[in-house]
């Protein structure tokens, strides 16, 4: 029987209480990132599972002519031992030349696996067109490709992909500007108006006023000393300070494969009914009293009472009501309780959001 997965209903039994966090943890200095470097290679040393295409045997021409080999124009190499590869690696913030990086090495042709091969000298380069780092070594390939003689062929993982571990040699560093003027951008991973705030007036409290300012509702821009020495220490001091975050708008995220629902503490369903096949879902808010299922309810039996919020499900072609205010939470719960599948769930919860009864944003991955 299909179940769907809840995530975070736990939050929704808590209070609004927002633990507080560091601002290391909140937001990240501007100009302080890695840069993304790419290069294109040839991996030799393959067990005839190389490439079969013009432009991997002009590269090996290429290559050979500027060793002194001269290959003639008419005669093609076709090895099977050598593939063209894309080869790319991302360059950390303040890393020096001459240090190393690793890579990350992935097949362009037909090559079937790279496993056992070896990378030539290969320069990375950056978006402005600079090399940046060189990269060679013996791949590391987690995958296997493997064919019998009767026709059959097992494939684990991506055997056209590799990584070698401290791959590349950094040639050139990259300028982040940490060492310039008397201010820095702190860049909130989530922008929030009123987490900006916070973070200004947590920096404010402890450096004195006017340090900090928010300049949106993702910057902060911070006083700092010129000298990067300075900064350095200064910057370790601020990212340590506590903050209360704001509480994040009221969002579902569902992903309809695998049934995977993520529910936060702010979603409420307003007041609304839906029909959706012969699926009937009720959610009482409320509690309520009910007259016993007899023929003469007023002679026999008592009277029954439900549990405020309790959550009831069943198969019938009848429409499902919810109250106003009723959690998320329950109608999920109802509709686990049917063995319907997520697609059900994410049908309730589109019709929900368009006739405007669900208080928010619902995002299906």
């Amino acid at each position: 029987m299909t179940r769907i997965l809840l995530v975070g209903l736990g939050l929704m039994l808590m209070t609004s209480a927002v633990f507080a966090e560091r601002i290391k943890d909140l937001a990240q200095v501007q100009g302080v990132r890695s840069n993304q470097l790419i290069g294109y290679g040839l991996v030799v040393g393959l067990n005839g599972s190389g490439d079969k295409n013009p432009f991997t045997d002009q590269s090996l021409k290429s290559m050979l002519t500027k060793f002194g080999i001269n290959v003639p124009p008419d005669v093609k190499p076709n090895s099977k031992n050598v593939a063209a590869v894309a080869v790319y690696a991302d360059l950390p913030p303040f890393i020096k030349p001459g240090q190393q990086i690793d890579v990350s090495v992935s097949s362009l042709g037909n090559s079937k696996t790279l496993a056992g091969g070896s990378l030539l000298m290969t320069p990375l380069r950056g978006l402005d067109g600079n090399v940046y780092a060189v990269a060679q070594g013996s791949l590391i390939v987690g995958g296997l490709d493997s064919a019998g003689k009767d026709g059959s062929k097992v494939t684990v993982s991506a055997p056209g992909g590799g990584h070698i571990p401290n791959g590349a040699i950094v040639e050139r560093s990259v300028d982040a500007g940490f060492d310039v003027g008397n201010t820095l951008t702190l860049n909130l991973r989530q922008g929030d108006f009123t987490t900006a705030k916070r973070v200004v007036d947590a920096i404010n409290n402890k450096f004195g006023d006017d340090t900090a300012r928010a300049l949106d509702s993702q910057s902060v821009e911070v006083m700092a000393p010129r000298m990067a020495h300075q900064k350095v220490a200064y910057l370790s001091e601020i990212e340590n300070i506590e903050v209360n975050p704001a509480e994040s708008s009221a969002k579902v995220i569902v992903n309809s494969r695998t049934g995977t629902v993520v529910i936060n503490q702010n979603v409420r369903i307003g007041s609304a009914a839906v029909s959706h096949g012969n699926l009937s879902v009720t959610v009482n808010d409320d509690g309520q009293i009910t007259q016993p299922n007899v023929p003469n309810p007023f002679a026999a039996g008592a009277n029954q009472g439900l549990e405020a919020g309790a959550a009831s499900a069943k198969q019938t072609a009848r429409m499902f009501k919810f109250e106003s205010g009723v959690s998320l939470d329950s109608l999920v719960k109802a509709v686990n309780k049917t063995g319907a599948s997520p697609s059900d769930l994410v049908a309730i919860l589109e019709a929900l959001k368009t006739a405007g009864a669900l208080k928010a944003e619902l995002v299906v991955i």
